[in-house]
């Protein structure tokens, strides 16, 4: 055979070589396109061993894909958990750098989540205290959490800050908003000081006078008598001290409701005015003005302690030659027991810690008139418990008005009379 009868079938020989690298060619081309734009919608259609190696690419991105969403729903999962926590969290890098907030963190310091990113916390949160805390992290050492006042969003705040290491590098700020529990610290403290103080008053004087009697010349005739009425004074107040701290302490613990009792209030506001009258020996006018708003349910011993109270407070800060006036009326569709004076009035900025526990404005004043600082106490808590609430008007040197709001479903008999 001649090679002019050869060459016909080397050139298609060559062809169809040059298809078959013109196709792997393509597909290899594709591949390269894809790889640099993955999309597993767009994965290319294969020839022969192509269309495997482009189907497991395809099946291969998928998996990606799936585990890629996975992890993003977890890390979404857990930022909006960091978000609902009660607590401040800030991540901060080795150079405490701030690379994520959650909106508490934001809120206790004042911060912006997304402007502060990146930002050094110390040069955002400027207190001398913090950056002493931020030194100890740099050291190295685990730092004690700190205590730390701040009011760049709203009131002032008491946060307890402290910081933990993780991630080698990193640091996990924790912020925490302790002002009540600190404010509750510091109330249990005052109280226990003031129990305290009110208690070592009269056992020192009945000590004292015990001495006397014990001694080798005890008193007598005048002296002793006084000394007996001196020593009966100080029991009774002592007496009326413990009474109002069992009285405080049952009311903050019932957990129950108070029993509902029919308490018929023209009864009560007699016995009331009878005892303001014999509590005011005369030096003071009392009165009982507006009683228009029918009988009361509730708890009649404790409606009876809250009530009292009021009115011996009254008759305690007014003056000789004033009035104190009782009423029981319906204002604004609620029953309404207020007591009206018009004694020494109240400095407004005193008005919102009266009913706080052993709260005076004058210590010494309210000492003499032999009160036991946690009347008003006693009548907030009786309130609360009714549904109630106390309202205080006053005015320096004309007088006040404290009453006490009960919910319209406690009035018995409501008529028609309202103000």
């Amino acid at each position: 055979m001649s090679i002019g009868d050869t060459w016909p079938g080397l050139l298609l020989l060559v062809a169809i070589l040059a298809l078959l690298l013109y196709g792997q060619i393509r597909q290899r081309v594709a591949l390269h396109k894809w790889l640099l734009a993955p999309d597993a919608s767009a994965v290319p259609d294969g020839v022969g061993a192509w269309r495997a190696v482009f189907s497991q690419l395809q099946r291969l991105h998928k998996d990606e894909q799936s585990a890629y969403q996975a992890l993003a729903n977890s890390l979404e999962r857990f930022r909006l958990a960091a978000e609902a926590l009660p607590d401040g969290v800030i991540l901060l890098d080795g150079d405490q750098h701030i690379e994520w907030l959650n909106a508490t963190a934001a809120h206790h310091f004042a911060l912006d989540a997304w402007r502060d990113i990146g930002t050094q916390i110390g040069h955002l949160i400027r207190h001398s205290d913090f950056h002493q805390l931020l030194a100890s992290d740099r050291r190295g050492g685990p730092p004690e959490p700190l205590l730390l006042r701040l009011n760049g969003n709203g009131p002032e705040q008491i946060v307890s800050i402290a910081l933990i290491p993780y991630a080698g590098t990193g640091t996990l700020l924790l912020s925490r908003d302790v002002t009540e529990r600190a404010r509750s610290e510091a109330m249990r403290r005052d109280f226990v000081a003031n129990v305290s103080h009110e208690l070592r008053t009269p056992l020192t004087v009945i000590s004292g006078f015990i001495e006397q009697f014990t001694g080798a010349t005890p008193p007598s005739g005048d002296a002793a008598q006084r000394f007996y009425r001196l020593i009966a004074e100080q029991s009774t107040r002592m007496i009326s001290l413990v009474a109002d701290l069992l009285t405080l302490s049952r009311l903050e613990n019932d957990t129950q409701p108070p029993v509902d009792e029919i308490i018929p209030m023209d009864e009560l506001l007699d016995t009331l005015c009878a005892e303001a009258e014999a509590l005011a020996e005369g030096k003071l006018t009392v009165v009982i003005g507006r009683n228009s708003a029918g009988k009361l349910r509730g708890s009649s011993h404790e409606i009876r302690s809250a009530f009292g109270n009021l009115v011996s407070n009254a008759v305690r800060y007014t003056p000789a030659g004033g009035t104190v006036t009782l009423a029981w009326q319906v204002v604004e569709g609620c029953p309404v027991f207020s007591v009206s004076d018009t004694g020494i009035g109240i400095p407004a900025e005193h008005i919102p810690r009266l009913t706080e526990r052993f709260y005076r404005i004058d210590k010494g004043r309210s000492s003499a008139t032999g009160g036991t600082g946690l009347g008003l106490a006693i009548v907030k808590h009786v309130l609360v418990r009714h549904q109630g609430r106390l309202t205080i008007q006053s005015e320096i040197g004309r007088g006040s008005v404290f009453s006490a709001v009960l919910p319209a479903s406690r009035c018995v008999v409501a008529q028609a009379a309202t103000l």
